[in-house]
């Protein structure tokens, strides 16, 4: 009895073994390859003008958790000729793991002292039939509103709640991944909602067409990227 009861148990753990094998990344997965976020997100966008500013986002100083999560940041104001101002962050991590992961913005509002008015699935229409799912927010401070569409990418995944992002890291763990992830939020303030929707939809679009074809995966994956090439 006593022999079977073991040779359950080591089964057992040989089992549990064999799996956290399996949930084990061995391989490295970059959609941004050698290049930069600077290098990658265009200055300039068709009816916007853009330039570079700080304070969009906490400092991340050195052995901060923004420092942890991101190795790289870029914070910009995009204007067109009425003055409308988008705000854009895009932040890169290398390694989205446990420990290490995108911080969602229905997260992270609330930690600064916002409360979130409304948040909402929404796909994002990119031109020639293809959409970009993502999710817009209505985040008050003060008095002060701030509209916000953003959308993350972990890997090839593009998922739109703090669940799917978890189901899609242990998708990327079965698979042997370590993936790069990237967020990338757009706001405008004091702005109505739907004014601020009209603009953001299309900002989001005129960036990713101005975005070269080959280095659009890094922004929204490879299948959406083929399928505004091949649509």
């Amino acid at each position: 009895m006593n022999s079977r009861r073991s040779f359950l148990i080591g089964g057992a753990c040989l089992a549990t073994a064999g799996a956290a094998y399996a949930m084990t990344p061995r391989r490295r997965v970059s959609l941004l390859g050698d290049t930069t976020l600077a290098q990658l997100l265009p200055m300039s966008v068709p009816g916007w003008t853009g330039r570079d500013v700080s304070g969009l986002v906490a400092a991340a100083s050195d052995g901060s958790l923004e420092a942890k999560l991101y190795n790289e940041t870029v914070e910009r104001v995009y204007e067109d000729p009425s003055g409308a101002a988008v705000m854009m962050l895009v932040a890169h991590g290398p390694t989205q793991s446990n420990d290490r992961q995108l911080h969602r913005p229905e997260i992270c509002y609330p930690a600064f002292g916002y409360k979130i008015l409304d948040s909402r699935v929404r796909a994002m229409p990119l031109g020639r039939g293809v959409s970009l799912p993502g999710r817009t927010l209505l985040a008050e401070q003060g008095g002060r509103r701030e509209f916000i569409f953003y959308w993350t990418r972990l890997g090839e995944y593009l998922p739109t709640d703090g669940t799917q992002q978890r189901v899609d890291r242990v998708r990327m763990a079965l698979k042997g991944q370590i993936s790069d992830g990237v967020l990338a939020r757009f706001s405008m303030v004091e702005v109505e909602p739907e004014v601020a929707l009209s603009h953001l939809t299309s900002f989001v679009a005129a960036l990713v067409s101005a975005t070269p074809a080959a280095r659009r995966p890094a922004l929204i994956g490879n299948q959406l990227s083929r399928d505004l090439t091949t649509a």
